[in-house]
């Protein structure tokens, strides 16, 4: 289901990161629930895709006990 966020010991603790990039999802979700845009993020992130973002959301939705329905 999440292909994109990954948990590696060695990079960032073993926090949930994106593609084993020491970005983590929970940056992603800060950064979105603070009002930046997905272009926003990706322009200041460049290694990231909107993939990226979404399976990050989804990520802390599921963690918060959140229900996901594509609309």
């Amino acid at each position: 289901m999440f292909d994109r966020i990954t948990f590696d010991p060695q990079i960032m603790g073993g926090r949930a990161c994106i593609r084993g990039m020491r970005i983590t999802a929970s940056l992603v979700v800060s950064l979105v629930a603070n009002g930046m845009s997905v272009e926003e993020i990706i322009r200041e992130y460049p290694d990231l895709e909107p993939e990226d973002i979404g399976q990050a959301l989804k990520h802390g939705l599921e963690l918060t006990g959140g229900a996901y329905s594509p609309s």
